[in-house]
């Protein structure tokens, strides 16, 4: 499919170097939202992650490679970008070089990274191949999460759906 709308270039940009390190990912959130014909904006990239060990070595080469640090914290706190430390958490916040990462590896609402991933759809990004969530996926972890500004979306993303249905 070609994306109705194109997300921020760093969101590409970043797709982009997730690729070139084989990582195994599935984009969600905002710019998943954003694919799919939601008129949000979004500031972030949020992906959902294999947490084999080979996937979790080449997103922590992919998170080097972007300069990534942790979002939020003043002071200069190391972070190791290796599998060991990447095994440990379940949500990274993280400022790269191309923009704010956030990586997941057990979105609340979803059963895990397998079936999200079988249910993603292929898009392409200025020829950036990238898998995105599914709009019942999306809508699943947006109710979970209950924000405020998630319940906004949760009803535009079943209209969406209400639409390519009837279409």
């Amino acid at each position: 499919m070609t994306a109705p709308e194109r997300p921020p270039l760093r969101a590409r940009e970043i797709v982009r170097r997730l690729n070139e390190r084989g990582v195994d990912f599935v984009a969600i959130g905002g710019i998943a939202s954003i694919l799919h014909g939601s008129s949000r904006t979004t500031f972030d990239l949020d992906v959902c992650v294999a947490t084999n060990d080979a996937n979790l070595e080449a997103l922590g080469a992919a998170l080097t490679s972007l300069g990534a640090r942790l979002k939020g914290i003043e002071e200069d706190v190391p972070f190791v970008a290796d599998a060991r430390t990447l095994r440990r958490v379940e949500l990274l916040t993280l400022v790269t070089e191309l923009g704010e990462l956030d990586v997941l590896s057990r979105p609340s609402g979803v059963s895990g990274f397998e079936r999200l991933r079988s249910r993603a759809e292929r898009w392409e990004l200025d020829g950036v191949p990238v898998l995105v969530a599914s709009i019942e996926d999306l809508l699943a972890m947006k109710r979970s999460a209950g924000r405020p500004k998630d319940l906004a979306d949760v009803a535009e993303l079943e209209t969406i759906a209400r639409l390519r249905r009837s279409g």
